[in-house]
This record gives structure tokens, sequence and C-alpha cells, in this order.
């Protein structure tokens, strides 16, 4: 399991059986079966069956519950409590408790806290100490609708680098941005995915197997990237002092991020 390593993550409907297998195909990363927010209140109970018969060792998931105090919150943690269960996003994380109530019931199922308020990300300190905490996701609709913010691009972005910085101090993954509602504005998609990679996120949630290869490119270093670092590393492998490459400084922070760069063109390896 590479959850660490996985920059696509692909939401499928609970209630959409017959996608199930298309998602896994797509080339996402990870595949998301949804019973939340992609689910409505009368096929809540048609979409939990569905997940439950779909899970297994052959095909692992990642699966967004509905909330903690919400109906559904205990059926769905009791039906997917099987292998195949790769990990579960906790919607309206809020509360360390409730991740460690999670933990304790599923000790080896990494956890995912969606921060989706202002409570969540006002708690992030304490939610990233809970043990099986491995990588926060950016809920970016749901936490302007909390925080009556009127856009997702410099509006967010405070917030953005404070769940990065936030990740970075509990020596955790770095987190996975929020979704981009431009379905089929591939241009729109991939500048937002480039601005997460930017700003230290090294994954993105994506609604539609159509985004996937987009959002795939944005976090992979480019040709030229690539080429670059390889001649930084190159002139430092040959050198125990400080060097100049394209007429700029090559110190050991610059050295480090041209090897960070080589690293992440490695391919993270997919769930499906």
């Amino acid at each position: 399991m590479r959850l660490g390593a996985a920059s696509t993550f692909l939401f499928v409907p609970g209630d959409r059986p017959e996608r199930f297998e298309k998602a896994m195909s797509s080339g996402a990363d990870v595949v998301i079966l949804d019973l939340e927010d992609a689910v409505a209140p009368d096929a809540k109970d048609r979409a939990r069956a569905a997940v439950a018969a779909f899970l297994s060792d052959e095909r692992p998931v990642i699966v967004r519950p509905n909330a903690i105090g919400t109906p559904w919150h205990e059926a769905d943690m009791q039906a997917i409590s099987k292998p195949g269960l790769a990990g579960v996003i906790l919607p309206k994380s809020e509360h360390a408790g409730d991740l460690e109530t999670l933990n304790a019931r599923y000790p080896h199922v990494p956890l995912l806290p969606l921060i989706e308020t202002a409570r969540g990300f006002a708690n992030i300190p304490e939610l990233a100490r809970i043990e099986g905490v491995c990588r926060f996701v950016f809920g970016t609709v749901d936490f302007q609708l909390d925080m009556g913010i009127d856009g997702e691009g410099d509006e967010l972005l405070f917030y953005r680098s404070q769940l990065v910085f936030q990740s970075r101090l509990a020596d955790l993954e770095a987190p996975i941005d929020g979704v981009s509602l431009a379905i089929s504005d591939k241009v729109a998609l991939g500048v937002e995915s480039a601005r997460a990679r930017r700003l230290g996120f090294t994954g993105k949630l994506c609604i539609h197997p159509a985004q996937v290869s987009v959002v795939a490119t944005a976090f992979q270093p480019t040709e030229d990237e690539l080429e670059k670092a390889r001649r930084v590393v190159a002139a430092a492998d040959t050198s125990s002092g400080v060097v100049v490459v394209d007429g700029r400084m090559v110190d050991r922070p610059v050295i480090e991020m041209a090897r960070r760069v080589l690293r992440s063109a490695s391919p993270a390896g997919h769930f499906a």
C-alpha cells in the first residue's frame, strides 16, 4: 500500500456499482468509493450494500463513509469492515477523539481526515497526532461554504499553505488538494493542479475519470525540470563544494531539491 506516493484520487458514487471496475482501470492511483456527498439520502442503503459487496483484497479501495453523527455512519463502518479497505477518508473531521475511535476500531487502516470546516482547520495539530492518520485531504468546496469564502484561488492560499505546513510539522505525507468542479475544462484543471503542486501538495481529488491524466501529468516534473535536476545532481557528484550550473550557484539545498525532483518522477504504483 503506497498512499503516500499516490497523486490521483478518483471519487466514484457508491450507488453506481457499474462504475467501480471502470474506475479501477482509469489509471487513478487510488479509487475512493463514496457513501457521503455523492449519494442521495434515499440511496444510502443501496450504496452501502454495493460498496460492501465490491470490497476485496484483490481490488483495494478507500471508502468515504458518512460523517460521524449522521444516521448512516455506524452502518457504513460496519459494512466496510472487511478485506480490501485500503483507507478511510473521514468527512467533516474536527475532533481528535473521533479519529482515535476509528483507529482503535480499525488499527491497521490508514485514516485520511477531510478538512472541510473552520473547526477542523483549527484542530489540525491535534488531528495530526492521532495514530493511524497518514495524510490530510482539503475539502475545498465545503470549506468555502463553512467560511463564507467566495473563490477557491487566492482566497484559499493561506489555508492551503497552512495545511502543507502543519503536515510537515507532524511529519505526515504532504496533503491532497480538493476537487476541481470544471470537469471538461482541462486547462483550468491543469492550472489548479500545478498550483497545488507548487504549494507543496502532492495529490489531488478527482471527480471524473477524464480528470485523472491531467492531474497525474501536473504532479509529475516536466522534461525540462528533470533535465535541470540531472545536471545539478551530476555536477554535485563530481564536486565536493559549491558548484555553478546554468549560471546559478548550487549548494546542498539545491542539490537535495534536484534529487527530490528525480525521485518524484518515479511511478506511484496504482491500486488497480
